[in-house]
């Protein structure tokens, strides 16, 4: 018999796999904030969808500082979503749909509230309870400067300094996101060993991966020296990115992986420009995937997005690793604005307000983005609402903002609560049923009036809508033999065009002003806008069969 999707020991080679921002997806108890329990009702709804996984974002114990990245306790869920029994039947009842479960495990920091932390803050210098962290004395007279001027993630200082019992000023320690996010140190056995005893943890509930948080930043160099932002650092030397200690922590990790009856893989979360040492994460005994964030960021240009698709396929195929396709995350503007901007490529230190946008230009890329996406080979992640076409919510209240991006910014970048609002299911009215009917608090987040005409239950009844297209692509890309393989080979085109064969089938999109002729063909699977004849129009995708 044929493996099927639960059985099949290679299945997230092609996995479509659904990211889940637990707090805007469904409400089940009538908070006003998304929970375990509202995933589990919508479980038939992404199955219908046709997806092979779901990916949560961190659903443990945090105070959600940094929308959860910023994890207390790692065996308990965040009493806001539910509890690890009620995890537990998720996970099941999802298998029971042919759907797995990967969670998310921050291994550069814990939250301010991890026991670690606050054992370490009591303890005080010298202490092996402070071994697990960053904690430096200051340089200066008196201790005032931070240890060293590191660039943080998210803006501000990289160094807070801690306050001693008697109230005098006492060490620093180090943070590259926010101060509520302690760097560990992964050169203490205690920090190795708890993060592999966390995936046996989960896999011992019967989660089928771990995506791995900014996989590349997790070991610092011990000296803890300048970062010269005009040096060209050699391989594995810079002071806190890719350094060459990181692949022994991950072999470790597949080693646990690997201990586990079927596959669970381990995804990286891996922001590197150097395709050579992005693949060195993803030989055999270590990552099975990482994100491909070169191809989301780039523009709505023929010539980028032909970069993009060569350079992945070419950085993954020495070590045979499947390459990984993504649109955007819960960090990332929403396609449907993105690409309706004059500069429609991202970048974070770009976020601005007031950034103008197209939506019906935006819409429809995102359309003809979808389609070229789902047909590459690989897995694919779709990140929650972006197949209802959802545009980034760009005028939440200042006083409604919740990400610090925003904050430590000093309220220049408008940070990322626009793609993190609850999604619109049904009704003309907020919340859209994102809560149950009569729930007596709203969304955490507001929803735009636009959201009653994107919701679920009006693009089910809608053949044309995003939904709609995002089905048909889901069930083709995992029914059409050509697009089950890996076979791809570029077919020659104008130069505004990206056009690629797989198996029978030729994928064609059109990225610029004016609509082109076909190729020869014998049938039209799917298009992402309707066609003029015989010509594909500007900012369409197509897939073609070519033979009989």
């Amino acid at each position: 018999m044929a493996p099927t999707p639960l059985t099949d020991p290679t299945w997230w080679r092609h996995a479509a796999i659904y990211q889940i921002y637990v707090r805007s997806f469904a409400d089940g108890n009538g908070d006003g904030i998304g929970d375990l329990r509202g995933v589990r009702d919508r479980l038939p709804y992404l199955k219908r969808l046709g997806v092979d996984a779901i990916w949560f974002t961190p659903w443990y114990d945090s105070p959600l500082k940094d929308g959860g990245y910023d994890v207390a306790d790692y065996r308990r869920i965040n009493p806001q979503f539910g509890e690890v029994e009620e995890a537990e039947a998720l996970i099941r009842e999802a298998l029971d749909l042919g759907i797995r479960t990967i969670i998310d495990v921050v291994p550069n920091h814990v939250s301010d509230r991890h026991e670690w932390f606050r054992q370490a803050l009591t303890a005080g210098p010298g202490s092996p309870e402070r071994e697990r962290f960053w904690f430096r004395d200051g340089r200066g007279e008196n201790g005032e400067r931070m240890p060293n001027e590191w660039p943080s993630s998210f803006s501000g200082d990289t160094w807070t300094r801690t306050t001693d019992p008697d109230g005098t000023p006492g060490q620093w320690y180090l943070h590259l996101f926010t101060p509520e996010q302690p760097d560990l140190n992964w050169n203490h056995p205690d920090v190795r060993r708890e993060h592999e005893d966390v995936l046996k943890f989960w896999f011992d509930r019967g989660v089928g991966g771990v995506r791995i948080d900014s996989a590349a930043l997790v070991v610092k160099d011990p000296a803890l020296p300048e970062i010269d932002a005009d040096r060209v650092y050699a391989s594995g030397e810079h002071p806190n990115l890719d350094r060459d200690e990181l692949h022994d922590i991950y072999r470790s990790w597949r080693a646990v992986a690997d201990s586990y009856e079927g596959t669970r893989v381990l995804v990286g979360e891996i922001w590197l420009a150097d395709l050579d040492r992005f693949a060195l994460y993803l030989r055999p005994d270590e990552l099975h995937t990482a994100f491909n964030f070169d191809f989301m960021n780039r523009p709505w240009r023929a010539q980028d997005l032909r970069e993009a698709i060569t350079g992945t396929l070419g950085a993954h195929a020495p070590v045979g690793a499947p390459s990984t396709w993504v649109l955007s995350n819960h960090d990332i503007t929403r396609p449907v604005t993105r690409y309706g901007r004059e500069d429609s490529s991202f970048d974070f230190a770009k976020k601005r307000f007031g950034t103008p946008t197209d939506l019906a230009v935006g819409t429809r890329r995102a359309r003809a983005a979808a389609l070229l996406t789902t047909a590459l080979p690989g897995s694919l992640y779709l990140y929650q609402g972006d197949e209802l076409g959802l545009p980034e919510v760009e005028d939440i209240p200042l006083e409604r903002l919740d990400d610090p991006m925003h904050f430590r910014s000093g309220g220049v970048d408008p940070g990322r609560d626009g793609c993190r609002v609850p999604l619109p299911w049904s009704g003309t009215t907020a919340p859209f049923g994102f809560s149950p009917a009569g729930a007596a608090s709203e969304p955490w987040l507001p929803q735009p009036a636009v959201f009653r005409s994107l919701t679920v239950e009006k693009q089910e009844q809608d053949p044309e809508s995003m939904l709609s297209l995002y089905r048909r692509a889901l069930h083709l890309r995992a029914t059409e033999s050509s697009l089950i393989g890996e076979e791809f080979a570029w077919v020659t085109a104008a130069t505004d065009v990206v056009a690629f064969r797989r198996g029978d089938l030729v994928v064609v999109t059109n990225l610029g002003a004016e609509a082109v002729s076909l190729p020869e063909h014998s049938a039209i699977l799917l298009s992402s806008s309707p066609l003029d004849g015989d010509l594909l129009p500007s900012d369409t995708t197509v897939w073609l069969r070519t033979r009989a």
